[in-house]
């Protein structure tokens, strides 16, 4: 059995595409998952199973979402294995940073197409910095990321691709709680 984590991709923010985790919970046991839990409200959802088609996991999650709540929402999944290599790939890690709030990853819906990534990198973000690693963006906002121009929308349009954001926290947090599922 494999232990994934599907993030959801602009839920519960700024009063759009609301989803209460409990009943996100609930519909996804029609699902052949199991251990279903889920971290805060921004969409981050942990569970086990034996399929290992990850495109069909994130379609039947995505399919069962609309079902139930009537809008689509991009779901990205990876095994507790590409999380931990996430994570040991950040150029912005601890030793380095005073908070762990200020590194985020954004997760990459498939590795972007080398032009579009040279002109992503022209673009001056100020003070931000990024670096992508075939399907992941490592960020570090020394600023409160509402300032910023380096917001996933503009990942996502300059790029190409679906992407979701979550904090180094965050990211360290959930981590743990799959090793202890």
């Amino acid at each position: 059995m494999q232990t994934y984590i599907a993030f959801l991709r602009g839920i519960n923010v700024s009063g759009q595409k609301l989803i209460k985790m409990e009943t996100l919970r609930s519909i996804l046991t029609e699902l052949p998952i199991e251990n279903i839990s889920t971290y805060i409200q921004s969409g981050n959802i942990i569970f086990t199973s034996n399929l290992t088609n990850i495109s069909d996991l994130e379609n039947q999650i995505a399919n069962s979402i609309e079902k139930h709540f009537g809008y689509q929402v991009p779901v990205l999944i990876l095994t507790l294995e590409e999380l931990q290599k996430c994570a040991q790939q950040n150029p912005y890690s601890d030793d380095k940073i005073n908070d762990p709030t200020q590194p985020y990853v954004t997760f990459l819906s498939k590795e972007p197409a080398i032009t579009d990534l040279d002109l992503f990198k022209s673009i001056d973000f100020k003070e931000d910095k990024h670096i992508t690693i075939n399907k992941v963006m490592y960020i570090f906002y020394p600023n409160p990321t509402g300032n910023s121009k380096l917001t996933n929308s503009i990942i996502e349009s300059k790029l190409k691709v679906k992407a979701t954001t979550r904090n180094w926290k965050t990211i360290n947090k959930l981590i743990d709680l799959m090793l202890n599922l």
